[in-house]
């Protein structure tokens, strides 16, 4: 049986992936990278060999342009391992990049109901959701993912370039 998404990574390390998420959001944190990248191999583990095959398959073809071939592995991950939080991000991408942001959508709202923290599910759902004209709402996206990695420097951007459009600058 499989073991559910960012789930399976803690039932492995328990904590580990909480007190990662704790780590990374402190202001004063200096080695983020190495944090954020511990995060995301963590939740990048299924629990099942096979599934992390079909996630590596997946990024394999995105990184390669060949969109279709990537939604095919990644569609046949989010169908058999659905609790999966990072198959669902993933085939996500695949959709954005496709032009697909209806299936995007979709995808990035049931891996934050899978992981609420995933950060890069919330800016991904922040980019949709600028790329469409909702800078509010992309807004709201991008402070949240902010609350949880306050140090990458896309969302940080993204944050002040929205503030100073839906808010407008201060004097």
């Amino acid at each position: 049986m499989l073991a559910a998404g960012p789930v399976a990574a803690a039932a492995q390390e328990p904590g580990r992936v909480d007190a990662l998420l704790e780590d990374l959001a402190r202001p004063d944190l200096e080695n983020w990278q190495r944090v954020e990248r511990q995060i995301i191999d963590a939740w990048s583990r299924s629990g099942s060999p096979a599934m992390d095959l079909l996630l590596r398959r997946g990024r394999a073809a995105l990184d390669a342009g060949d969109l279709r071939a990537a939604i095919e592995h990644l569609t046949a991950l989010t169908d058999h391992a659905p609790d999966f939080a990072e198959g669902w991000n993933a085939r996500a991408t695949a959709f954005f990049r496709d032009g697909q942001y209806g299936p995007a959508m979709a995808d990035l709202r049931r891996t934050l109901a899978l992981n609420p923290a995933h950060f890069g599910a919330l800016s991904g759902l922040g980019v949709i959701l600028e790329e469409v004209g909702r800078e509010s709402a992309a807004l709201d996206a991008f402070e949240a993912a902010q609350s949880i990695h306050p140090h990458q420097p896309l969302i940080n951007d993204a944050v002040d370039r929205l503030r100073r459009e839906t808010r407008g600058q201060a004097l």
